[in-house]
């Protein structure tokens, strides 16, 4: 079922990617496992599948334990401060940064431990109030004093689109943090490369590569509904 799934996401990204003029080695599918059992995810091991997406750290944690070293970890949740210490060595990429304390307590561990984290910005793009990220507007404001802090590599930007039936009323939102994006990059700030855009996940992930994400992130789409109980 899981290893279907994925082929059939598979060739929407590649459709995706072919109308937007793009080729497909230009996004990462991230497997969001997060309330998933280890087991399902070993299904997808073979075929080559070694990005997933986590929103808990203490349940990224655990898999990592249980896993394969070479699996990619993404944090994609809300990440407290007193959690960071857990997984700056783990996460290969933290795609939920939204503050200034939340960027200096990354910094300050990965100054403990001698290493360099990479972080995205996670920007609330369309306002809603339900939602963590960073104002569009004040967006490059955030990521000019978190590029200053040692420890951390600026790579891009990343935004939980809202919710809605039809996937197209997410394109305005996703053009216009690709347009952030693109703009940032422009003005050569040092430690941002502004390489990575993550967005789209399973109900608006097409609509996302097509206006420019890099990595979409898709949880019910390959492992089905959640078990939250």
């Amino acid at each position: 079922m899981v290893i279907e799934n994925l082929a059939e996401v598979e060739k929407r990204i590649c459709a995706a990617c072919e109308r937007a003029g793009r080729s497909r080695d230009e996004v990462t599918l991230i497997a969001v496992s997060k309330t998933k059992p280890v087991s399902m995810i070993e299904e997808l091991l073979p075929g080559g599948t070694r990005d997933f997406g986590e929103n808990k750290v203490q349940e990224l944690c655990e898999k990592y334990d249980q896993l394969p070293r070479d699996i990619r970890w993404h944090l994609i949740g809300h990440l407290q401060r007193n959690k960071v210490k857990y997984v700056a060595d783990k996460a290969c990429l933290i795609h939920s940064v939204d503050s200034l304390r939340l960027a200096e307590a990354i910094s300050a561990e990965a100054v403990k431990r001698q290493c360099i984290v990479p972080i995205l910005i996670e920007v609330n793009v369309a306002g809603e109030e339900s939602k963590f990220g960073v104002p569009l507007e004040e967006t490059e404001q955030l990521v000019r004093k978190i590029a200053e802090l040692p420890g951390i590599s600026v790579q891009g930007l990343m935004t939980i689109a809202p919710f809605v039936e039809d996937p197209e009323e997410n394109r305005t939102h996703f053009s216009n943090l690709k347009k952030l994006c693109v703009d940032l990059k422009r003005k050569n700030i040092d430690n941002v490369t502004m390489s990575v855009l993550s967005m789209g996940m399973t109900g608006d992930y097409e609509v996302a590569i097509e206006e420019g994400a890099t990595m979409v992130r898709v949880g019910t789409g390959i492992f089905g509904e959640r078990n939250y109980s």
